[in-house]
């Protein structure tokens, strides 16, 4: 499938999607968002795919957010229409793994694109804000949603009240970055991330995903219960035989693919 507002390319089981509206720093249009969960949906059926790596063309932003002058005209009907809440639920969904490469200004929807991914690794010159405050709305792609559950409601709330921008080092401070590395080593870092998940057992890491992700949605009782029947699922598999001979013989386990 070809994309008009993204780049999609897969080398050795990881998918870069980039986002390649470079020339105005990779800004946020309803018909990225579409392209987006396009992307989505070709990477879950695509079995060349194990891993996926989000970041944005040129070396100034992963997104600078949305066009404003598109937002100003929008009708108030048309955002109910939810474009780009809907291709973050895609992408959060996505039972593969996703790591963000955030390579310069994650702002509004750049931002919340980040928190719909599974990692984040930033560049040591990224900037993050959700300043939708700032411009009379707020968030509107669950930024007021998960960015409470990565960081904490008071954090989060500082930052949309706000609207400020923080920097890189910040973020991991906060716990919104896993890791800040040098702008020339972030995708190579990202690549080695990738890489390293790509090898453990496909299959696991995706019950493990499904695991983590329900527990922002249910209680800690009924999340232990779904804990449990995800690992009885594990428990069934090629992979659990294989991951543990393999660790009794000291060898190299030899996963299969899902």
């Amino acid at each position: 499938m070809e994309f008009e507002n993204i780049l999609y390319e897969v080398r050795d089981g990881i998918l870069y999607l980039t986002l390649n509206r470079p020339e105005v720093r990779n800004a946020l249009s309803p018909e990225m968002w579409r392209d987006i969960s396009a992307a989505v949906r070709q990477a879950r059926l695509d079995d060349a795919v194990q891993v996926v790596v989000v970041t944005g063309a040129g070396d100034k932003a992963l997104a600078s957010g949305a066009d404003i002058q598109e937002l100003h005209d929008r009708y108030y009907m048309d955002q109910m229409i939810g474009t780009a809440t809907t291709a973050l639920k895609d992408l959060e969904d996505l039972y593969k793994p996703v790591i963000c490469a955030v390579n310069g200004y994650a702002l509004g929807g750049g931002c919340e694109l980040t928190l719909a991914c599974d990692l984040r690794i930033a560049a040591d010159h990224a900037r993050f804000a959700l300043p939708e405050v700032t411009l009379g709305i707020i968030p509107g792609g669950g930024g007021t949603q998960r960015l409470a559950r990565i960081i904490g409601v008071g954090r989060a709330k500082e930052l949309i009240f706000t609207g400020d921008q923080i920097d890189a080092q910040e973020a991991y401070r906060l716990g919104l970055a896993n890791h800040v590395v040098p702008r020339d080593e972030l995708m190579e870092t990202c690549r080695a991330l990738g890489k390293k998940i790509a090898s453990r057992a496909s299959y696991a890491v995706f019950l493990a995903k499904t695991a983590i992700n329900s527990s922002q949605e249910i209680d800690l009782k009924n999340g232990a219960e779904r804990e449990k029947d995800l690992l009885g699922l594990a428990f069934a598999t090629r992979d659990k035989q294989e991951g543990m001979e393999a660790f009794l013989a000291r060898r190299p386990p030899r996963f299969q693919d899902f």
